[in-house]
């Protein structure tokens, strides 16, 4: 079985296992829905051998990721992972981590690394590990609600193998695009207030027009749909499958008593599931939702444990009841409706608490804009599918006349600058807060930030020179913050021209005093082209910039800067074999450089599109400089396949002992005994096999040492002293891991290469084929089986520990559960039977 993986899952998973063998160390950041742990899953494959320590913050995120692999891979489950919770990391001592002794290490959702006691665990595995390979998955690297931390910065030294934005994958058709359903579950009580608001007003003026204001919006609010006309104008599959997500386990009992009210146009009986992270029952109900096909609407009401890493095939829909803090969760959330290869569109009905919290879904928006700009820069028009999606405002009207009435109820200009001038004397200046309102109720942030909007001539009013001259009197400063900060960025980054001559900062380069110019400079560019966050880029801003020599596309230049870095690598080395995360003197990144060409080679040359402009001239002038399209890996196989030819050419053939090294100290022994591995294991290219054979490779070789039926008796004696064939990964004899040697003979018998009279002699000594996981079923089986034997019974006590260590009551339990799921296998049913566990 090969685990396929979707096209931009496949080359994430290249990019991995490039990045991985040459730093140890790789991110994968793709939004939630992309199918991002297959990606853990194909590592798991394709080194069977290997164990692979797989980390999550809950055993139901993983048993659920298990649940859709084995739905999507025909039955195919990996048998070489050791689970772990981040909590239960945490609670584990020396001894513990020691017997872990993991291959690989997977982070799952690495962004919840950042939590301190659960970081503290994770840390503590790392350190005992250090060199062994770590793989992160996460659709966000950084944490928002502690302070910005970029987690793929301080788990992976930023070596991110492959990042996309929920609003690229959308753009590329990964994900389809949603309709967006905008509207408001509750107004009453905004609408209450701005009616007190209206009443107190002290000018006649200001009073009569905004009471205009308040009418009109009180006849907007009554006309407006209801959430029963909106789900029932906007539900189109109506015996579909909803996710509900609410802001606590007392507004979700609220929200499921609406749901009469609310769904009966659609539904009078829809069938309703919870799910929430402190109640027991919720894996059976998160099941009974999955399974239900029924032609009733299915509603999930849900809290947290469903906004990451969980996520089911057949959405046709989320609701959520925000607010919500978070972008992370927004976009989880989200992302519930959202799946890689799904063929509908999902609808997402964004049911805000009142009117005030009302905002669009720009920032998704955004990314589709700065993704279709980027692909058209590049001529890769090919990869945008969708440029936008359907958002449906139903209380717009509504919105702009709530708008028009704060507007007008903020009084006349000379009160508010007294307001204004009494603060300054109370606070020395008048950096006033933009939510700011007086003791009387005047937002006083917002008429401050108003008038500098007119000032500028960025929003349309008057401000006589007599108004100017007064606000000025008390400490106005015409920039506001945002102003400031911008002025401050833009004066470092003249600096930075008139020392280097350019603006091509690296976009690491951080000033003196701690600011990040080259992320800001990037920013910019990316802003521009994409035409996003226009109030931040004006036309004034642009030509100051260009003054000081901005160059909006910088493609050409940073081709032109980095191959002048590699050209100066290669007369100063001879090569381009730039070590591992090397960076030039000007902060260039020459070695993830030149990873990010090999790679687009590779796809021109399989005929896929390289995602970057290499073009034919290009390679050219990088092969002139003595460029090696091959990879590192490859680079060693080669060297070490040298090694090879020479010792055949010496001696005739590839009977290489194992402990034998070249005399420049390679130990070519035990890589013929790796390739001979990875020859058993499918895991060896057709074109090394190839190479190999004309060497006359003898693949079913065990050891120039050790005979097949030498071994057999060392796993004899083993099976005498201990009654099965479950080796430790550390025991060893006479110099051979028995446990690799069994593990062998299992592929190789699941290849049907294992002769009949080996097969019989393996199975007389306890041989089991099938996989780890089958094995500890059996040996569950066993334990109790012995139980029944020896009571009549299976009244097992909670505390009973059976003679293998094991707590027997517990596993009896949860088979008993699986049988009511029906997750139990024809022939563990008859077992569970035969002892009268089940009925």
């Amino acid at each position: 079985m090969s685990l396929k993986l979707f096209e931009h899952n496949q080359s994430a998973f290249i990019s991995v296992i490039e990045m991985l063998s040459v730093t140890g160390k790789a991110a994968v950041i793709h939004p939630t829905g992309t199918g991002k742990s297959y990606i853990g899953f194909k590592l798991c494959e394709e080194f069977p051998d290997k164990s692979v320590c797989w980390l999550s913050p809950s055993e139901y995120i993983f048993d659920t990721q298990i649940e859709n692999l084995k739905k999507n891979s025909d039955g195919w489950l990996p048998d070489n992972v050791k689970f772990f919770t981040y909590a239960k990391l945490m609670l584990m001592n020396e001894s513990d981590f020691e017997r872990i002794k993991p291959d690989y290490i997977i982070l799952d959702e690495f962004h919840r690394c950042g939590a301190e006691m659960w970081g503290d665990g994770v840390d503590k595995l790392l350190s005992m590990y250090p060199n062994v390979p770590v793989l992160g998955l996460s659709a966000t690297a950084i944490r928002y609600l502690d302070n910005q931390r970029n987690m793929a910065d301080e788990l992976f030294d930023g070596n991110i193998a492959s990042e996309m934005t929920l609003g690229e994958a959308i753009v590329r058709g990964i994900l389809n695009p949603p309709k967006y359903v905008l509207s408001v579950f509750s107004y009453q009580e905004d609408y209450d207030r701005l009616k007190r608001r209206v009443s107190k007003a002290k000018y006649k003026d200001i009073k009569r027009k905004a009471e205009k204001y308040l009418e009109a919006l009180r006849r907007a609010l009554e006309m407006a749909d209801g959430l029963d006309v909106i789900f029932d104008k906007h539900i189109e599959n109506r015996t579909g499958k909803y996710i509900v997500f609410c802001s606590n386990i007392e507004h979700l009992r609220e929200m499921q008593g609406r749901a009469g009210d609310w769904f009966s146009k659609i539904d009078p009986n829809p069938h309703i599931y919870t799910a929430y992270s402190e109640d027991p029952a919720t894996s059976k109900e998160f099941a009974e939702f999955k399974e239900d096909n029924s032609d009733h609407l299915k509603l999930l009401y849900a809290i947290d444990m469903l906004n990451e890493g969980v996520h089911v095939d057949d959405i046709d829909g989320v609701i959520l009841f925000r607010p919500t803090v978070s972008p992370i969760i927004y976009k989880q959330q989200i992302g519930r409706a959202l799946a890689a290869g799904k063929n509908s569109s999902p609808v997402i009905f964004d049911i805000v608490n009142n009117i005030e919290n009302l905002y669009s879904i720009s920032t998704i928006q955004e990314e589709m804009q700065v993704a279709v700009s980027y692909y058209r820069e590049l001529g890769q028009s090919e990869y945008i599918v969708n440029d936008r999606f359907e958002v449906i405002d139903e209380v717009r009207d509504a919105k702009e006349l709530f708008d028009n009435l704060n507007e007008t109820l903020e009084a006349s200009w000379d009160s508010l600058y007294l307001c204004a001038k009494r603060y300054y004397e109370d606070n020395g200046d008048l950096n006033v807060p933009f939510n700011y309102k007086t003791p009387e109720g005047y937002s006083l942030g917002t008429w401050i930030f108003t008038q500098r909007q007119v000032h500028s001539k960025k929003r349309n009013g008057i401000l006589t020179p007599e108004q100017i001259e007064k606000l000025e009197s008390i400490g106005m400063v015409w920039d506001n913050r945002y102003d400031t900060v911008w002025n401050s960025r833009f004066q470092a980054a003249k600096v930075y021209y008139e020392e280097h001559g350019d603006l091509f900062v690296p976009a690491s380069y951080v000033t003196d005093d701690g600011m990040k110019l080259g992320v800001w400079i990037s920013n910019l560019r990316a802003y521009r082209k994409s035409g996003a966050r226009k109030n931040a880029l004006t036309p004034e801003r642009i030509k100051k910039l260009d003054e000081i020599g901005m160059v909006w596309d910088g493609l050409d230049y940073l081709w032109y800067r980095n191959i002048s870095s590699a050209a100066k690598y290669y007369r100063e080395h001879g090569d381009l074999n730039v070590p591992s995360g090397y960076v030039d003197e000007n902060g260039i990144k020459l070695y993830k450089w030149l990873i990010s060409m090999r790679m687009a080679y590779r796809r021109i040359k399989s005929g896929e599109s390289p995602k970057t402009n290499l073009t034919k001239e290009k390679i050219a002038e990088l092969e002139s400089i003595g460029m090696d399209w091959r990879t590192w890996p490859e680079i060693q196989w080669d060297k070490a396949y040298d090694s090879a030819l020479l010792y055949f050419k010496t001696h005739g053939n590839l009977d290489v002992p194992l402990r034998f090294k070249t005399a420049s100290g390679f130990q070519l022994g035990i890589w013929i005994n790796e390739q001979r591995n990875r020859y058993k294991t499918d895991s060896l290219s057709k074109e090394y096999i190839c190479r190999l054979n004309s060497l006359c490779m003898e693949w079913d070789k065990v050891s120039k040492k050790h005979s097949w039926d030498e071994i057999y008796l060392f796993a004899q004696q083993f099976y005498m002293e201990h009654g099965h064939l479950v080796v430790p990964t550390d025991y060893r004899i006479d110099g051979v891991y028995l446990s690799r040697w069994i593990s062998s003979q299992r592929t190789i018998y699941k290849k049907g290469r294992l002769s009949e009279d080996k097969i019989i002699k393996l199975e007389n000594i306890g041989m089991f084929w099938g996989s780890l996981s089958e094995r500890t079923w059996l040996e569950q089986f066993s334990d109790t089986k012995q139980y029944y034997c020896e009571h009549g019974d299976l009244n097992i006590p909670l505390e009973y520990v059976s003679e293998s260590g094991r707590k027997t009551r517990y596993w009896l339990d949860r088979q008993r559960n699986n049988f009511k799921n029906g997750n139990l296998s024809s022939k563990q049913i008859e077992l569970l039977k035969s002892i009268n566990a089940i009925s």
